[in-house]
């Protein structure tokens, strides 16, 4: 099993933290991580979905990334090189998007890499797009999530009660959200 608990290095991996588009030799890692039903990262990624359909739509994702070529709406997060997580943003309404980021590997979280990824995902997408509003959406299970988007601006906007089922216990649906103005760029 993996550690992880942050390590000593955990700020300087960070700051290596890069984003790019997919490569072909990035497609054996996102099949590898997509297509495990058992990939820890699942647990914390919309757990409250049937797992069965989950592992199919990933894999029919998986599928789809073989021919597709990579769109301004997807990155790769890059550490030394590595592909070890995806970054992905959909435009809800006109002005807002909504953002996704995975990191694979636990080795990788509680070292703020997950936090650097997407700060620079926020900062990709207000210089890309003309987005008014960002929007996260999570569950309020997924407290470390939570508390990066916090870190980065990001206030809580909706709340339903009780509205996801994990593991036999109810949690709240949570969506986060953050103004352009209210960005502030980091280093």
């Amino acid at each position: 099993m993996t550690d992880p608990r942050p390590s000593p290095t955990g700020a300087a991996d960070a700051a290596n933290v890069t984003l790019r588009g997919r490569r072909p030799r990035d497609l054996p890692t996102l099949r590898r991580w997509f297509t495990d039903p058992a990939a820890q990262w699942r647990e914390w990624d919309a757990p409250y979905l049937n797992a069965a359909d989950t592992t199919a739509s990933l894999g029919a994702y998986v599928r789809h990334l073989e021919t597709a070529a990579t769109t301004p709406n997807e990155r790769v997060v890059d550490l030394g090189g590595a592909c070890i997580g995806m970054l992905n943003r959909a435009e809800d309404a006109s002005d807002v998007w909504d953002l996704g980021v995975i990191i694979f590997d636990p080795q990788h979280w509680g070292r703020g890499i997950g936090s650097r990824a997407l700060a620079l995902w926020i900062e990709a997408t207000l210089n890309e797009t003309d987005a008014h509003v960002l929007t996260f959406s999570t569950w309020s299970g997924n407290e470390r999530m939570i508390r990066a988007a916090h870190r980065l601006g990001f206030r809580e906007a909706g709340r339903v009660r009780e509205a996801r089922l994990v593991r036999g216990q109810r949690h709240d649906s949570v969506t986060l959200d953050l103004l352009r103005r209210e960005w502030t760029p980091r280093p």
